[in-house]
């Protein structure tokens, strides 16, 4: 035996060391063809998600429609898979219609106690309020101030599908739903990320049926964990034409096997074996692709998420879609600055897309 070898009795200390040593399969490198690199990749990123729900009729049933805070509210009860439904918020801008209808947008909200609702415009209660006055998370009222048509719904584990929530009303005594969701859900071969997604499709679904959508005209934009849903929405949907990632920018080694900043919503079974996440943006290329990221940031911090979009970046270039790609620097916290959205999504969303050979 080898006396005196320093030993490890850490399993953190083990997993990150191997993070760290990790090298994925389809690490993007620069001597790789875009193209070709994407559609190796991407069959094999897409797998990861396991058994996608089966999709059903949304089936939809009009709550409610008012006037609110200078545009259109309406929340639709929708069905988003077998046995389970989502309450949809869809906004729109006051004023006629535009012939061929409004570019519409989804918005992914990210992980916090409110869900969908500051996104979507929700300032009913002081604490929404206060919650949006530190992030600026309510982009999805914001741009549909700016002329879009946008809806969100909740993913599971927030807001009205939330199980610790009315009218659910099932308290979990410890833990995390996300995580409990993740454990269920990979005893029947899914994956709550691949679930997300496909109740995501199902609005998708639903909206482009609205006589006030133009079903040609479709992006897609979200923070934090709806940044993750931004990315793969745009992957495996190719109704998506244009995506804004705000706040999901950085490496699996760090953000989640150092900063266990990650939950069982956001992962699938052998990603990091694959693909890093510059590697997952990248997969995007050569569509059009705004990223955000903030200097105050504590969740994905400025040190691993500005060479992250630098790798991003890289790729575009690669792929000769360079002015396609943009990105912005908040001074900001964890959270959304309106500077280039409205301009982003007015230029790629137009009437007639554009080439991207």
């Amino acid at each position: 035996m080898a006396a005196g070898r320093r030993r490890n009795l850490s399993p953190y200390e083990a997993f990150l060391a191997a993070g760290r040593a990790n090298v994925p399969k389809y690490a993007y490198r620069d001597d790789v063809d875009v193209a070709q690199w994407r559609a190796d990749a991407l069959p094999a990123v897409l797998a990861t998600l396991g058994r996608l729900p089966d999709p059903v009729d949304p089936d939809p049933e009009l709550l409610t429609e008012i006037e609110y805070r200078g545009v259109i509210m309406q929340r639709w009860l929708i069905d988003v898979a077998d046995g389970l439904s989502a309450i949809a918020v869809v906004n729109r801008p006051t004023g006629p219609t535009p012939p061929h209808g409004f570019a519409g947008l989804l918005c992914w909200h990210g992980h916090g106690q409110f869900g969908k609702e500051p996104v979507m415009g929700n300032a009913s209660t002081a604490a929404i309020r206060e919650y949006v006055a530190e992030t600026g998370l309510d982009y999805g009222h914001r741009m549909a101030l700016a002329g879009y048509v946008t809806f969100g719904i909740d993913w599971m584990g927030s807001g009205d599908r939330n199980d610790s929530h009315k009218p659910n009303g099932r308290p979990l005594v410890d833990g995390d739903w996300c995580n409990t969701y993740y454990l269920n859900a990979t005893l029947l071969g899914q994956t709550v990320l691949g679930m997300n997604l496909a109740h995501g499709q199902r609005l998708l679904d639903f909206v482009l049926g609205l006589d006030f959508v133009d079903a040609g005209r479709i992006g897609v934009m979200g923070e934090s964990y709806g940044g993750t849903l931004a990315v793969w929405s745009t992957l495996l949907d190719d109704r998506i034409r244009a995506s804004e990632i705000i706040c999901y920018s950085d490496t699996f080694a760090d953000f989640a096997l150092r900063d266990l900043n990650y939950c069982g919503s956001q992962i699938t079974p052998g990603l990091f074996t694959l693909v890093d996440v510059s590697d997952l943006h990248g997969l995007i290329a050569p569509g059009p692709l705004l990223t955000d990221i903030s200097v105050f940031d504590d969740s994905f911090r400025i040190e691993s998420s500005s060479p992250c979009v630098d790798r991003v970046e890289s790729i575009y270039a690669a792929a000769g879609a360079s002015e396609r790609f943009a990105r912005q620097l908040f001074d900001h916290i964890h959270g959304w600055q309106e500077r280039g959205s409205d301009a982003f999504f007015g230029r790629h969303l137009t009437s007639t897309p554009p080439s991207q050979d």
